[in-house]
């Protein structure tokens, strides 16, 4: 459940978390970043030595899962992850990804802007692995999972080979130990001295990475040994806790806005949590539960909300404003509802905030508002004296179907 604690979390792309990795001895292959197909060839050079004949991999850097399976929307162009045969032609194929849109089985339709791709060496791989880290309330803390079955949907190999998957808690407080880091490893399926000294590592330096980056997942897939036993992360998530982000700045100053959905970015300006979903009634609560069932209550009426918008306990005037702004601009709303239970969050506050973003949107959206609590007498006041088309209603059953009534009757 969300909460004003409880904010979305960082992710980073590719390029970047396997930046954040090389800072703490976790193996990773040679790669650079690259945003024009001239940039690529320059990069494809350096990693290859300057030989023109010698295979690199690029990857399209969106923040989704499936970029090997996708295609681009404005191009046709199937794959966000190719095997070049030379630089050059890393150049000309990169002309095909980037300033377009990758569509992913995680991103719908709508797809990613593809800024810029990973050129990154080729290797032989001979065994691929699965390799994840996670906080998990079940165990009290950080666990580790693995499954000899790399290289594919983690969900598809729980389903079909649940036996394959591998779960080692871990004491936040002692750490990870080598043997429980070597024991990991022999589980997955490495083995010979070489191979599995090297996941030993790769595996102490993750979890490392995961500690001292205030990281709520890493995930690797795969975990890759190389014919030379060498083990290293060919393709890296990962998660940072926003609410570290004060310890974490120069993690979180990679932030890539433009992957994000800008009414998301907007909200987070103004300390709103907002989550944009397909429905027709806009909504505005106080409290993460409190918006969840307003949410299903639309639902049951026969509506669809068009979003997840909670305020929180202390919002101010500027924040309704804020809040009203974004839910204005979205062409998917036909009618916004909101439902605010007034305890620290007084009543009056949000009706001058409704009033004062109604005067100042000029906002032709019906509004159905529902206000109990504190100064709920005030609010109303407040809302009536207004002139404005706002729809006052008390009870929240009643107030639903109304919101839905009017995003079905507007067009």
């Amino acid at each position: 459940m969300l909460s004003r604690s409880s904010r979305r979390l960082l992710n980073l792309h590719e390029y970047q978390s396997l930046g954040v990795f090389s800072k703490f001895g976790v193996g990773v292959p040679k790669f650079e970043y690259a945003k024009t197909p001239e940039e690529v060839e320059a990069c494809a050079n350096r990693i290859t030595g300057g030989k023109t004949s010698e295979k690199v991999v690029i990857k399209a850097q969106v923040l989704a899962g499936g970029r090997g399976m996708g295609y681009f929307k404005e191009n046709g162009y199937k794959g966000g992850v190719k095997v070049a045969n030379s630089p050059k032609e890393a150049a000309v194929l990169s002309r095909n990804m980037i300033g377009n849109t990758l569509v992913t089985k995680q991103t719908g339709e709508t797809g990613k802007p593809c800024n810029g791709v990973l050129v990154s060496e080729f290797f032989n791989i001979t065994a691929e692995k699965y390799f994840a880290i996670l906080m998990d309330r079940s165990f009290g803390g950080p666990v580790l999972i693995g499954s000899s079955k790399g290289g594919m949907s983690i969900e598809d190999v729980a389903a079909q080979y649940p036996d394959a998957i591998v779960k080692m808690p871990i004491d936040i407080n002692k750490g990870l130990s080598q043997a429980q880091a070597r024991e990991m490893a022999e589980k997955i399926g490495f083995v010979g001295e070489t191979s599995v000294d090297s996941a030993v590592d790769t595996i102490m330096g993750l979890y490392k990475t995961f500690v001292d980056c205030d990281c709520t997942m890493v995930e690797i897939n795969p975990l890759a040994e190389l014919k030379d036993g060498r083990v290293v992360v060919s393709d890296a998530k990962v998660n940072f806790d926003d609410n570290a982000s004060f310890r974490q700045k120069w993690i979180h100053d990679q932030r890539d806005r433009s992957q994000e959905d800008p009414r998301e970015v907007e909200a987070s300006k103004f300390d709103l949590n907002y989550i944009g979903l397909d429905g027709s009634v806009g909504c505005m609560v106080n409290g993460a539960g409190l918006a969840m069932a307003t949410m299903d209550l639309l639902k049951l009426h026969g509506g669809s909300p068009a979003n997840f918008l909670d305020v929180g306990g202390s919002a101010q005037a500027d924040q309704i404003t804020a809040a009203f702004r974004i839910l204005d601009k979205d062409p998917k709303v036909k009618s916004i509802l909101v439902n605010i239970f007034g305890g620290i969050m007084r009543c009056d506050i949000v009706a001058e905030g409704i009033v004062q973003a109604s005067k100042q949107l000029g906002m032709k959206k019906p509004v159905v508002v529902r206000l109990v609590g504190t100064n709920v007498d005030k609010g109303k006041q407040i809302i009536k004296d207004s002139g404005m088309k706002i729809i006052a209603i008390d009870d929240l059953t009643k107030a639903a179907v109304r919101a839905v009534e009017l995003s079905k009757t507007i067009a």
